[in-house]
């Protein structure tokens, strides 16, 4: 609960969504996680995390300036209604349905995205991370450019390593914001570990 306090902080600039929890809720977070039950955790972890798509058209404000929902707000992992597949969400500013409306649990209006960077037989690297840089999404290529140089150098050059997060290798132009709303580990933090050589196929 720890960790997930101090991820709550550093996305939101405070821990009330965390603290906010009933002990109910806090009990439910930890028996979903024991349990290997997703959809109990993620009932309770949808109160702390950002949202990846902007809010329903039909969403109204509330007198405390939230929006009220006919239904709750999609994520990157929820089913549509009467479907047997999952429906994977497309990072918002790559959605050719326009731009993405300011949504203000949105994954694009937080304060920073939590990450954790894992290296080979190295330290771990603790950091905050913006979710847009220059008014512009910012790329997981962007930050591992920026603090692993050596590692990711600029083009014409070949990166010498790879990044996995949640066991996925991932796409340099994924979105640090959409990241952190979909992969984010349970503990809040983008878990972000870095392998040698080429990925694995």
């Amino acid at each position: 609960m720890g960790q997930l306090k101090e991820a709550d902080f550093l996305r939101w600039g405070n821990t009330k969504r965390v603290t906010g929890l009933r002990k109910q809720d806090h009990d439910g977070l930890w028996e979903s996680l024991k349990n290997h039950n997703f959809d109990d955790f993620w009932r309770i972890a949808s109160k702390i995390f950002p949202t990846t798509t902007p809010p329903s058209p039909n969403a109204s404000p509330n007198p405390n300036g939230t929006s009220t929902f006919a239904s709750p707000p999609p994520t990157a992992l929820s089913l549509p209604p009467n479907s047997s597949t999952l429906s994977p969400s497309r990072p918002p500013s790559t959605d050719p349905s326009g731009p993405p409306v300011a949504d203000r649990d949105g994954a694009y209006t937080v304060r920073s995205v939590p990450v954790r960077i894992y290296l080979p037989d190295g330290p771990v690297l603790q950091d905050l991370v913006p979710p847009l840089v220059d008014e512009r999404a910012h790329t997981l290529r962007q930050y591992l450019r920026t603090h692993l140089p050596l590692l990711f150098p600029p083009p014409p050059s070949q990166p010498q390593a790879y990044a996995l997060v949640q066991g996925v290798v991932c796409p340099g132009d994924a979105e640090m914001a959409w990241l952190g709303a979909c992969m984010a580990g349970a503990d809040g933090w983008v878990n972000v570990c870095i392998g040698l050589g080429r990925p694995p196929r």
